[in-house]
């Protein structure tokens, strides 16, 4: 099968991490569908950018914690584009605060969008790569999901959540020529990290980083296209780290 035959379904594509994946894919042949927050005000203006560079991108409004909406949305794009050979769940939010003051609200909010949403996607998608023989998963998961974080037990649970989502549904499905696997991105250039201000990054945590310095999103991205291509087929229920060194197993 070769790229050219294969559509990628990348969920938050138009962030920082997410635009990264989604071009990378597409100069390698994909055809790439991406999905964004209803009432987003930005998407019409994403797509014009990115046609402008030559990316012809399909997208579509869709809140991946809704399990009814996920399956509506997603027979529509097998529908309108094309069966889904590759499905990276990158969508996800933070509502970072200290247990103590952190509500319901904020746990249920977190768990719903960045954990709730992996079986949402994968649920409508997975049997069609096992009847069709062949599909991947990725899971964008994060290092605080791997070592926890101060004022992130809600982004930490849910993120650990993915992996153990990964190694089950992976010992389900890899005798079908469907490979699961999660990633582990550290602190990662993209807008909102580097916005942190430069004080903060220069004291507490590039001194975090072995190699001294942010992660770069193409770099995430890279080792996604490796675990969506045929090359990765004796790759399942992994979870890999891309921190530089900042935190090691």
């Amino acid at each position: 099968m070769s790229n050219h035959n294969k559509t990628v379904l990348v969920t938050g594509g138009m962030g920082g991490l997410g635009e990264s994946i989604c071009t990378k894919l597409a100069d390698l042949g994909y055809q790439v569908v991406t999905t964004y927050s209803p009432g987003s005000t930005k998407a019409v203006a994403w797509l014009s950018e990115m046609k402008d560079k030559g990316y012809n991108f399909h997208a579509y409004a869709l809140d991946v914690g809704n399990t009814e909406e996920c399956a509506a949305v997603i027979t529509k794009i097998q529908q309108e584009v094309a069966p889904i050979d590759v499905l990276v769940n990158n969508a996800g939010i933070t509502r970072d605060m200290t247990f103590k003051k952190m509500s319901k609200v904020d746990w249920d909010a977190v768990l719903n969008t960045n954990l709730n949403s992996v079986f949402n996607m994968c649920k409508p998608i997975v049997d069609g790569m096992v009847d069709r023989g062949w599909g991947r998963v990725i899971n964008v998961s994060s290092v605080n999901g791997q070592k926890g974080a101060f004022g992130q037990t809600n982004y930490a649970a849910a993120k650990a959540g993915m992996h153990g989502f990964t190694k089950s549904l992976a010992l389900e499905v890899a005798r079908k020529g469907v490979t699961v696997n999660t990633i582990s991105p550290g602190y990662i250039g993209t807008k909102m990290v580097t916005a942190i201000p430069q004080d903060i990054l220069d004291s507490k945590i590039l001194p975090q980083i072995p190699v001294g310095r942010l992660g770069k999103p193409e770099e995430v991205a890279g080792l996604i296209v490796y675990l969506a291509s045929d090359e990765a087929a004796f790759v399942t229920g992994a979870n890999i780290a891309i921190n530089g060194g900042q935190h090691m197993q």
